[in-house]
């Protein structure tokens, strides 16, 4: 189904790209990205150059295209693990709280009113400010600021499921609580988190950036794609492939999670999943017609 869409697989493929260059990326280029050579300083994209000029140098003569590979990881290493955190703790109280109701469901709301309450940008700004900014201390906020999504999400999805005539006989055969939730509710309401948690990693990575293009993010030597836009936008109208190229790879790496998170979302759901099995030229016209219907 995903080789159908060509817009999802192109941006599987870009995905999958990105996550090889970022776990195995480092591993190519050494300390290429912090070698400096002021001889070589803001030298445009050429094949002259060798592999490392392909995409030009920066001010200090460091390869772009190195820094790119080393600022991938960096970034991945911030935004998976924001959502990883956020996910597993936010769905965790939300089925909890979903599944019981009562007075457990709404302090749960409530506590997740309370962080929506605040911007997570202005929120991660103020932490950061006031402690020293770091990798940690970003995901971690990141994190906090996302649970109610998932909190909130989980919370519906185990409200709704929890008066199925399958949870009541569960409940019914004396079945504790955490293995309904676990064995009968979670695998029903997990397609949708993972969508969720898709859709997420593009705004925590977006934040990330822009944090780091503030100067309270990731702090040099490390290098993200925000900080190589932050540090290469005064020489914009001369070396304009410092600030564009990072953030090009920001652009094509969130399009991508987009794409593949609304295929993802049809196809996981049993309702939807015929649409993906029809010749791309009669989606658009058959998009509401079930496929018993279409001539």
């Amino acid at each position: 189904m995903l080789g159908r869409d060509r817009a999802a697989a192109a941006g599987a493929a870009v995905l999958t790209l990105v996550v090889l260059v970022a776990l195995f990326g480092r591993l190519v280029i050494g300390d290429r990205a912090q070698q400096q050579d002021l001889d070589s300083s803001l030298r445009p994209p050429s094949l002259t150059d060798g592999v490392y000029g392909l995409l030009g140098t920066d001010v200090l003569g460091r390869s772009v295209l190195a820094r790119l590979v080393d600022a991938a990881a960096t970034t991945l290493s911030v935004a998976v693990p924001a959502v990883l955190c956020s996910l597993l703790i936010g769905s965790a109280l939300g089925l909890w709280a979903g599944y019981h109701g009562g007075r457990r469901e709404s302090v749960c709301l409530r506590v997740a009113d309370v962080i929506l309450s605040f911007p997570s940008l202005l929120i991660a700004v103020v932490v950061l400010y006031v402690f020293s900014p770091s990798a940690l201390n970003l995901v971690l906020i990141l994190a906090v600021a996302r649970i109610p999504v998932y909190l909130r999400t989980a919370r519906a999805e185990a409200a709704e499921l929890r008066s199925r005539l399958f949870v009541d006989a569960a409940r019914t055969f004396g079945t504790p609580s955490r293995h309904i939730i676990h064995r009968h509710i979670l695998p029903i309401a997990l397609p949708t988190l993972l969508t969720v948690a898709t859709l997420d990693f593009c705004f925590v990575m977006l934040t990330e950036s822009s944090l780091s293009f503030l100067g309270i993010g990731i702090q040099p030597p490390d290098v993200s794609w925000g900080l190589m836009v932050a540090q290469g936008r005064q020489y914009l109208q001369t070396a304009w492939w410092i600030t564009v190229l990072p953030g090009l790879a920001i652009v094509l790496t969130t399009v991508s999670a987009t794409l593949l998170a609304a295929w993802a979302r049809i196809a996981s759901d049993p309702a939807q999943r015929w649409r993906l099995t029809l010749p791309t030229k009669r989606r658009g016209a058959s998009a509401a017609v079930p496929p018993e219907m279409i001539p």
